[in-house]
Order: C-alpha cells, then structure tokens, then sequence
C-alpha cells in the first residue's frame, strides 16, 4: 500500500483556513487544479456520504465520496470512487490544527491506496506535490503567507 503525507504551515487561523476547506464541494475556489465540482444527487455538501464529481483543469474527471467531516477537529477524510490516475483503495485525510504561537494552522493532508508497483513512486510525488503541497500553496498565497 503507497502511502503519502505532506504537511505545512498556514499563517492565519485553523477556523478560517476550515471555514475556507471545510465545503467537500468547494475545491474549484481554494485549489488551482480543480475547474469545476458539483455534488450528485443534489445531497447537502456536508453530508457523510456525498459524493463529488469534479473536472480537473487538464480534463481529467474524479467522484470522491465523503467519509468522515469533524468541525471540531477541523478534518475531513475521503475516498476515490472513479479517477484516471491508477489508484485504488485510495483514502485521505486533511486535517488542520491550531498553532497558539502566532495564530497559525499545521496543516496534515494524507492518503494511502493501492496501485501498481511500477507507478508507486510516481503517485506519491503527483498526489503529494501537485496535490497535496499545490492545494496548501493556494492557501498560504490566499491567506497572505
């Protein structure tokens, strides 16, 4: 099973950085590889078990279906239902928690899945550099970091 892992600092605080995130369907106004998202059936965008569909900016397609969402630890985890990239099994989890000493946010964002030796290495860098790092960058630029 791959495994990834990418963390960071947000210079602004955990409740406004979830208040940013916290929306399974808002990933096109906070991630600069998401066009467009919607969440099928109509189901509120909170709700455990909603399923989004969305298009990336290079054409690609992915449903994720929401697992678990927590406002008081500021997480949410998902799974991959359809994607292009190979995975499978694939969940994650994107975390924040509060840093006292400024008023920041530690921000976690990680995922294990099963794919095909040969392609192991270079999904964990996709997903944990474009992904998971260009996800938190967008942030911190948002944010003023």
């Amino acid at each position: 099973m791959a495994e990834v892992y990418t963390s960071s600092i947000i210079n602004a605080p955990a409740e406004r950085v979830w208040a940013r995130i916290r929306d399974f369907n808002a990933l096109p106004a906070w991630h600069p590889l998401i066009a467009e998202s919607r969440i099928e059936g109509g189901a509120p965008s909170d709700q455990v078990g909603c399923v989004r569909d969305f298009r990336l900016r290079d054409g690609g397609r992915i449903r994720e279906k929401l697992l678990a969402l927590s406002d008081y630890e500021f997480s949410c985890s998902y799974s991959i239902l359809e994607s292009h990239m190979g995975v499978e099994n694939y969940v994650a989890t994107l975390k924040l928690t509060p840093v006292t000493d400024g008023n920041r946010t530690f921000a976690e964002w990680s995922a294990e899945f099963d794919c095909a030796a040969e392609a192991e290495s270079q999904l964990v860098s996709d997903i944990g550099g474009d992904v998971f790092q260009g996800g938190f960058d967008a942030l911190k630029k948002h944010f003023g970091t």
